[in-house]
Order: structure tokens, then C-alpha cells, then sequence
């Protein structure tokens, strides 16, 4: 979860390597450095905490190296210190390695690199990389330009565990080698210079041309040319592919924040991810080709993810089923992966990941293909880990995601989901046709409703000034409703560090309730008109011990005695989380800022889990 940026080209590399880390700063911020080569020697400079105390370190600007690589820290193994702190050397200074990942077994090469004479500063995994590479750099007899190729694939071939590492050394001050497993990376190209990043957007500004690894490719890199190998060191060949996003998408545009920026721009990532897939005959995917044959013969769905995402794949559950008349289990990526699942060649499994680089996730689809199911994944970064796992991919059109907390990523994922689920039902010619036709209108006219959500954010604004001192939250619904009080408890818990619980409206008297007090406050979301009656009967329940009500609707609720009511355009059941969830979005904002946290980079967490 950490980001790591490397240049190599003509340029001072600092300010580039400054500018990366900062784009980077979601993936975490315990710590930040950089190396660069100047005049045959790799001058470090790090500290803990934010980019902005590395960019005050004295003597920072004054490097003038051309080569650099950089390092913000989420850390895993080793407190945040400026000793933990990346790069790290070897004993003899030759080598710099930033690292992102984790290497499972450290413990035991650390030993053996101690019994050979190597000694350690850090707590850290990573600073065995370097000391490792200088011991196979100092075994081998030759001194072709290779040397420091070999040394880099004898070492990693020692590593067990999730990795992706920027190499720079003395001993080649004009090369850099870069090599992924289980860890994202891309390589930027541009004229005369190259570009390596953790994710997309820190280098979208200097390059829309870009090289991705699977896992054990080793690229050579000079400042005019690309090389890439495979751990036999036998050249292969790669392609590049243009990258359509607009780097403006990845700075703030004038507003405070970057989750701001996202909330507004869900208008655009809907209309975007429903593009050319629907019109008026049919839904149709050029991704997928599956005759009614093929999915006559599935007898379950599976939809995994994490988080956020999975949050999505329980709205779209009730899609699936409703539509395709398919039994569908949501499921959490990390359990999913270890409790050996049901899954066979009669099982359609989707994957859902922003990022495309979730560790559980991709785990996860692994373990499915293995037992013979299809795979779909559902990601919004093209050439992602995730893609090239999956038997079929499927990109939302969200553009970069730069807040931790998730928000265009999940109503775009509900959205795509949501399309899937209408073609599925019209390849089995299952599905009431006038109500996947009243499902496509509505699909067409959501970025008009959103926009109309929007223009509410005043009142959304006047709440979250009342109550963003409180302690304890809690959220309700029923049916689709379920889903939204848990990624509005969420998203609230993310950023605001406020205690919340999401319940199915239903299991409160089943102890929740007990919970309920004088002055606590209530969110009850309620957009299903078929269960109205039971959830505002749910809501009085609360009230009558005590409870503070805030309600989201879009139906007609009035002289129900709520306190608070928020009200919402009316659309079909199916896809009305794609609205209620945007006040609570507002909500988790709204009290984020009120309370002065921090609320694009809250604390612990990081925008891309690619660890277990």
C-alpha cells in the first residue's frame, strides 16, 4: 500500500520525484524519501510523517541527480521512523531500493545475510533487498554491464511474498531496474526520459504512454530505452498502451478537497460507464460473449470484493437474482479466498476492485479459476493486475480516484453492475421486458437525478454542522437500503473516525436496539416503497427510545414525525442506492471537515490495499 515513484532522463529528478509522492500520498503517509545518484554516489534524504516534512529537509533542493527514486510509507513491518524510512542501502552504499509490498520471509534471509557479515538499521522487510543484491553483485566474477541485472533477479528469486521495487545503483548510475510481483507498477514513456510509478495518475501529467508488468518481468531502464527481461534474462518484447484519462482529473480542479471533487464528478463517471453499452434495442458488452447456453448452464454468481465494493456487489445481488432468476452470494474477498469454496465450470464469479490491484481480491479470483469458474473483473484502471488474471474485464469510466474514501468508484461500480445483470437477463430472455425497459430509462436519466442530489448539499451542510460531534451513529435499511446504511456507516467511519453501524432494519429488536438511546443518532434510508411500512415502523422504534432521526427518501413520508427528512428523486428500487447513498456521502464529508481532520488521507488507512 505504499507509493513508490521513479525518473530517469535529463531532468532534475527531485522536484519530479516531490510532485509524484505528493499525487501518491493516498497510498499512504507514514513516512517519505528519496535517493538519487549525484556524482557517482546516492545521496538519501527521509523523515517520518507527510511528504511536505521531506521537502523541508535541508539540503533537498540543492540535488541535482538526473536518476532518483521515491517512497511514501504505509507501514506493515517496523514503526513510522526515520530509520523505517525508504530508501534503504545496502552495508557498502552501492545500492537504493524503495519497496512496495511485503516479503514473507525477511526473517529468515535477514539471519543468513547476518551470518555472512551484512549488518541492519531498520525494522523493515525491505532492507534485506538491498544487502542481497550486493551479496550476489559481490559473487559474481564477471563485470559486464549485466552485473546489475543478475544481481537484482538472483535476489528476487530468494523473495517469497508481494513486491515491487525501484532499484537504483552507483555501480550503474545511468540504469535503473524495476521488477513487480503481486504489487502494482507502470512505466511511463516519454522523449528521452522514463517515468515509474506505483499508480497512474502520480506521472499522467508527463506521459499518456505506458508499459505494465506482470509479475517477474525486470525492465532495464536507461533514459532513452526500455528493456525488459524474464528471470531466465532472456529479452521480451512489450507494447505500450495510451492511457485515456485527463491528468486534470487527478488535481483538485478549485475544489478543498479531493472527496468533494469525486462527489461532484459522479454526473459524469455515470454517463461515462454507461456510454455506448445501452441503448434502446439491448444492453451489449464487445467484453463479453455469452450465449444463452453458457448461462442456462450456471446454477450460482458469485460477487467478491472488499470494502466499498463489496458494498456495490450486495446492490447488485438483488439484480442478479431478480433478473436472471440465478442464486448470488456476496462475498468478502479475504474470507472467500480461505474457506474453499463451492465454486465449479458451473459458476460465473465477478470481481470488483477500483484499483485493480487488491491483494485479496485478485487472490481470490485466482483460487475460482483454479476450479474452473468464469471470471469477470470489474475494474476502472486499464493494464491492472486484476485484468490480466481474469478471464473477461470490464472497465467503469470513474477516472482517477484520488480521495481514500471511495465515491464515483462505487456508484460507477453499481452502475456497471447493474448493466451486466440487464445483459445477462437478456441473453437468457428470462426477465420481464417492460421492467429492465423502465430499468434502461432510468440508467439514462441518472446523472440528471444525481445533479439534482447535488443541488441539496446545503441542507446535507446544516445537518452535519448539528451532529458532528456525536460519538455513536447508526444507519438503517431494508432491501437495497441494507446496502446503503453500510457504506454510509462507512463512509463516515473512514473520514470522520465517528463509531457507526450499518443494520438491515429488521435485526434491530434482534439486539441492536439495546444500543439506542437518548440523543443517538439515527440515519434510516428508505427508497423501496413495498417496505415502507415495515421501515418507518422500524424508525419509530427508535424514536420512541429517544433517537435522532435523519431519513433519506424518495418517498412520501411526511407527518411521520421525522425529524430530519432529505429527499431524493424517485427512480426504480433496483438503482436507487446510486442516489440515496450521495447525501451520506455529503454527510461523512461534511462532518469530516466540520471536526479538521484530514479528509482525503484519514488516519491508517491507504487508497489501494495490495497487501494481506
Amino acid at each position: 500500500m505504499c507509493g513508490i515513484i521513479g525518473y530517469i532522463g535529463n531532468k532534475k529528478a527531485t522536484p519530479i520525484l516531490i510532485q509524484g509522492l505528493t499525487r501518491l500520498e493516498y497510498r499512504g503517509y507514514d513516512s517519505a524519501g528519496i535517493a538519487v545518484i549525484e556524482n557517482d554516489k546516492i545521496e538519501v534524504k527521509k523523515d517520518k510523517g507527510r511528504v511536505s516534512n521531506l521537502e523541508n529537509l535541508p539540503g533537498i533542493n540543492d540535488l541535482k541527480g538526473t536518476v532518483g527514486i521515491a517512497h511514501t510509507r504505509w507501514a506493515t513491518h517496523g514503526k513510522p521512523a526515520k530509520e523505517n524510512s525508504h530508501p534503504h542501502l545496502d552495508n557498502d552504499e552501492m545500492f537504493a531500493v524503495v519497496h512496495n509490498g511485503i516479503i514473507e520471509n525477511y526473517n529468515e534471509l535477514k539471519n543468513d545475510l547476518i551470518s555472512k557479515g551484512y549488518h541492519f538499521i531498520s525494522q523493515t522487510d525491505t532492507e534485506i533487498i538491498p544487502n542481497l543484491i550486493n551479496y550476489y553483485y559481490k559473487q559474481d566474477e564477471n563485470n559486464d554491464e549485466l552485473k546489475f541485472l543478475r544481481a537484482v533477479r538472483n535476489a528476487i528469486m530468494d523473495l517469497k511474498g508481494s513486491f515491487a521495487l525501484e532499484i537504483i545503483s552507483n555501480k550503474m548510475p545511468e540504469n535503473m531496474i524495476v521488477v513487480r510481483k503481486d504489487s502494482p507498477l507502470v512505466i511511463g514513456k516519454g522523449h528521452g526520459e522514463n517515468y515509474i510509478a506505483s499508480d497512474i495518475p502520480a506521472i499522467l501529467s508527463y506521459t499518456k504512454d505506458f508499459y505494465f508488468l506482470n509479475d517477474f518481468d525486470i525492465a532495464y531502464l536507461s533514459k532513452n530505452d526500455v528493456k525488459f527481461y524474464n528471470t531466465d534474462l532472456q529479452e521480451i518484447k512489450k507494447e505500450t498502451k495510451s492511457i485515456e484519462w485527463d491528468s486534470h482529473g487527478a488535481e483538485k480542479g478549485g475544489y478543498e478537497h479531493f472527496m468533494l471533487k469525486e462527489i461532484y464528478e459522479q454526473p459524469k463517471a455515470i454517463r461515462e460507464t454507461i456510454g455506448t453499452r445501452l441503448n434502446s434495442s439491448k444492453v451489449s458488452f464487445d467484453e463479453l460473449m455469452f450465449t444463452k447456453e453458457y448461462l442456462s448452464g450456471i446454477n450460482k454468481i458469485y460477487i467478491v470484493a472488499c470494502g466499498t465494493a463489496m458494498h456495490a456487489g450486495i446492490v447488485s445481488k438483488n439484480l442478479f437474482e431478480k433478473l436472471c432468476k440465478i442464486p448470488t452470494e456476496v462475498d468478502i474477498a479475504s474470507e472467500f479466498r480461505y474457506r474453499d469454496p463451492l465454486v465449479d465450470d458451473k459458476t460465473l464469479t465477478i470481481y470488483i476492485s477500483q484499483s485493480g490491484e487488491t491483494a485479496d481480491t485478485i487472490a481470490a479470483l485466482k483460487l475460482a479459476k483454479e476450479k474452473g469458474a468464469k471470471t469477470i473483473a470489474v475494474t476502472n484502471v486499464i493494464g491492472s493486475s486484476i485484468t490480466r488474471e481474469a478471464d473477461y474485464s470490464i472497465y467503469t469510466h470513474a477516472g482517477p480516484e484520488i480521495a481514500v474514501a471511495s465515491t464515483k468508484a462505487y456508484t460507477s461500480q453499481v452502475t456497471i453492475l447493474t448493466l451486466i445483470a440487464i445483459y445477462c437477463a437478456e441473453v437468457l430472455e428470462k426477465a420481464d421486458k417492460s421492467k429492465i425497459e423502465t430499468l434502461k430509462q432510468d440508467l439514462l436519466k441518472l446523472p440528471t437525478k444525481v445533479d439534482e442530489v447535488l443541488k441539496n448539499a446545503s441542507a446535507v451542510k446544516k445537518i452535519a454542522h448539528k451532529i458532528y460531534k456525536e460519538k455513536d451513529m447508526f444507519f438503517l435499511g431494508r432491501g437495497v437500503d441494507y446496502a446503503v446504511s453500510l457504506e454510509g456507516s462507512l463512509k463516515l467511519k473512514e473520514i470522520s473516525y465517528i463509531h457507526s453501524e450499518g443494520y438491515a432494519s429488521g435485526e434491530l429488536k434482534h439486539g441492536p436496539i439495546a444500543l439506542i438511546d437518548t440523543g443517538v443518532t439515527v440515519v434510516a434510508t428508505m427508497t423501496d416503497k413495498a417496505l415502507l411500512e415495515k421501515s418507518i415502523s422500524n424508525v419509530q422504534e427508535v424514536i420512541t427510545r429517544g433517537a435522532k432521526i435523519i431519513v433519506i427518501t424518495n418517498q412520501d413520508v411526511e407527518n411521520k414525525g421525522f425529524e430530519t427528512v432529505i429527499k431524493i428523486p424517485e427512480i426504480c428500487t433496483e438503482i436507487s442506492p446510486i442516489l440515496s447513498i450521495i447525501p451520506l456521502q455529503l454527510l461523512a464529508y461534511y462532518i469530516s471537515k466540520e471536526k479538521g481532520l484530514d479528509v482525503d488521507k484519514p488516519r491508517n488507512l491507504a487508497k489501494s490495499v495490495t497487501v494481506e
